[in-house]
């Protein structure tokens, strides 16, 4: 009796584990869709650059909300760069509250040979489909 109950749970340990391992879920990758907006932000000094927010809504249709300069025409401006930055955060926030997640988010710098350039960031949201 003892043999047979040994190799009942001999057998029965390899049928519970290919059974508990073969109708397992299979694991599925996680799928997200994609929305990015970028900030152009002049540093042209004496206020002449143009700095902007550009969106592609869900249409693929682009939309350019307006950025103030860093530089006025005495130098810089910190109250324009708190309103950009206030704006800024808002068109995240909009995004958050959609259900968007801030994925990544990416600077450059191109500077010109006359004293002015730009700084460009590019905020990378994703969303489960």
């Amino acid at each position: 009796m003892n043999k047979f109950r040994s190799l009942l749970l001999g057998a029965a340990l390899p049928v519970a584990l290919f059974l508990g391992y073969s109708f397992r879920p299979t694991p599925v990758s996680d799928a997200y869709t994609y929305r990015q907006f970028s900030t152009i932000e002049s540093v042209v000094p004496g206020g002449l650059g143009r700095s902007r927010v550009i969106i592609s809504d869900q249409n693929d249709q682009e939309v350019e909300k307006d950025l103030l300069n860093f530089y006025s025409m005495v130098g810089i401006n910190f109250k324009n760069i708190a309103s950009n930055d206030r704006l800024i955060v808002d068109q995240i926030n909009e995004f958050t509250s959609d259900g968007w997640e801030l994925h990544t988010v990416t600077t450059g710098v191109q500077s010109g040979e006359k004293g002015g350039g730009i700084f460009i960031t590019r905020y990378l949201f994703r969303k489960p489909l």
